[in-house]
């Protein structure tokens, strides 16, 4: 059997990435598509996005990025089905809410005495 070497248009390199752009509140969350040039940051794709305009709070300069829950850099490249995440600042320590929580629980659960 003899196989040719054609290469295939569907197999054609593209010059763009499909990539996501996601950002959570309490009560929205918002999943952008977008196409970015091959070698875009991800600062460039947030910025491509739309989303600082849909929600103008968001403050790159001192908000946590990552990609699939890998935080980053803004000046990090990225890859074809990357989803850029923007996390929100913590509203509280975690250590202090559990805490907090097991102080609570505690209350709540004390047996009388003998």
């Amino acid at each position: 059997m003899h196989f040719a070497n054609v290469q295939s248009n569907y197999m054609a390199s593209s010059d763009f990435y499909k990539i996501e752009v996601a950002y959570a509140l309490p009560d929205r969350q918002v999943i952008l598509a977008v196409d970015v040039e091959q070698g875009s940051t991800i600062e460039h794709a947030i910025k491509q996005s739309g989303i600082l305009t849909e929600f103008p709070k968001i403050n790159l300069a001192k908000q946590t990025v990552g990609i699939f829950s890998r935080t980053c850099q803004l000046s990090d490249k990225v890859n074809d089905g990357d989803r850029i995440e923007i996390y929100r600042p913590l509203t509280i320590d975690p250590k202090d809410a559990r805490r907090a929580k097991v102080k609570k629980l505690k209350s709540q659960t004390r047996i009388a005495p003998r």
